[in-house]
C-alpha cells in the first residue's frame, strides 16, 4: 500500500541526503517526493510516497526520528488532507488538433504555459489520478515530455474526508 509521509525537518544542508541515504540503506524505494520552506523559516516540510505495509511504514518512521534534524513525522496517508501535484506535459499540436487540445486543457482546468508552432506545453495541478487521467487523454496527440512534481499534502483542520464528500456527490 502506498503511504503519504510528511515529515518536518531543520532546514541545513545534507537533510535530504541523509533521508534518502536511510531509504537506500533498507531498500525501501521512494515513489515521490517533494521538499519546501515550511511555515518557519528554518524548517522545511517534505512530503513522500513509499510503498510498504503498516509494519514497514512504522519501521521507516522510526528510523526517520533517529536522523539528527528531523523534527516530527506523520503518516498522513489515513488522516483527510489536500493533496496536489503539479505537472507539465508537452504535446503535438498541429493546426488542425489545437483547439481540441485547449478544449482538453479547459475540462481538466489546465492552462496552456507555452505555444510553438508544433507543440503545446500544458500546466495541470490537482490530486494525482487527475494527472494520470489528463496524460492518457493527450496521449492521442503524442507526449514529447513531461514533468510531474512530487505529491505535496497538508492536513485538513476541517477533518473533512475528500473521498467520503466524492462518494456523497456520486449518490446526489
Amino acid at each position: 500500500m502506498k503511504h503519504t509521509l510528511s515529515v518536518l525537518v531543520e532546514d541545513e544542508a545534507g537533510v535530504l541526503t541523509r533521508i534518502a541515504a536511510l531509504f537506500a540503506r533498507r531498500g525501501f524505494n521512494i515513489e515521490s517526493l517533494a521538499v519546501g520552506t515550511g511555515e518557519q523559516g528554518d524548517v522545511s516540510r517534505v512530503t513522500m510516497v513509499v510503498n510498504g505495509n503498516d509494519q514497514v511504514i512504522e519501521q521507516i518512521v522510526k528510523q526517520l526520528y533517529k536522523l539528527i534534524n528531523v523534527l516530527k513525522v506523520q503518516d498522513i496517508t489515513e488522516i483527510p488532507c489536500v493533496e496536489r501535484e503539479l505537472m507539465l506535459v508537452k504535446v503535438n499540436a498541429t493546426s488542425s488538433t489545437r483547439s481540441e487540445i485547449v478544449e482538453l486543457a479547459q475540462i481538466f482546468r489546465s492552462r496552456v504555459v507555452d505555444v510553438a508552432d508544433d507543440s503545446l506545453i500544458l500546466e495541470v495541478v490537482g490530486d494525482p489520478g487527475k494527472m494520470v487521467a489528463f496524460a492518457q487523454v493527450l496521449q492521442k496527440f503524442g507526449i514529447r515530455e513531461i514533468a510531474r512534481t512530487g505529491k505535496i499534502a497538508l492536513t485538513r483542520e476541517s477533518g473533512v474526508n475528500t473521498e467520503f464528500l466524492r462518494l456523497l456527490e456520486t449518490k446526489l
